[in-house]
C-alpha cells in the first residue's frame, strides 16, 4: 500500500461509501478512514470540510433523512449556519462519502469521482 494524504469520511453501511473506499484501496492507497457517525466532526472541522468542498452547506446534506425534513432544512430561509448546526447535532445528515486529498475534496457520488482526487 502506498501512503498518501487521503481521508475518506465513511459510513460502512452505505454502498457508495464502501465502493469508494474499495476504489481507493484497489488503486494501492491506504486512506485515513473516518467513520463520521462514530467520530463526528466538531464545528471547526465541519466548517473546514465545507470550505474545502467549496459548496454551501445545503449541498452536502442528505435530503432523504428524517432530520432534514423535521428541521425544514430545505427551507430557503435557513442559513448555512443553521444547517451547519443541524449537521453537528445529526451527523447522519452529512452526505457521504467525502474524500479529501491534496488535489481537493469531493462528495464521491458516484464513487468513480474519487479517481480525479487520487495522486
Amino acid at each position: 500500500m502506498r501512503h498518501a494524504n487521503i481521508t475518506i469520511y465513511h459510513n460502512p453501511r452505505c454502498s457508495k461509501s464502501r465502493e469508494t473506499l474499495k476504489l481507493i484501496v484497489e488503486a494501492g492507497y491506504e486512506p485515513n478512514v473516518i467513520e463520521y457517525l462514530q467520530t463526528p466532526l466538531d464545528k471547526p472541522g465541519l466548517q473546514a470540510l465545507v470550505k474545502r468542498l467549496g459548496i454551501p452547506v445545503r449541498e452536502m446534506l442528505r435530503t432523504g433523512e428524517e432530520a432534514y425534513k423535521a428541521l425544514a432544512l430545505g427551507d430557503a430561509n435557513k442559513t448555512d449556519e443553521a444547517r451547519l448546526e443541524a449537521v453537528l447535532a445529526h451527523p447522519i445528515l452529512m452526505n457521504r462519502p467525502i474524500v479529501v486529498t491534496e488535489k481537493g475534496a469531493c462528495i464521491c457520488r458516484p464513487p468513480e469521482l474519487v479517481h480525479a482526487l487520487l495522486p
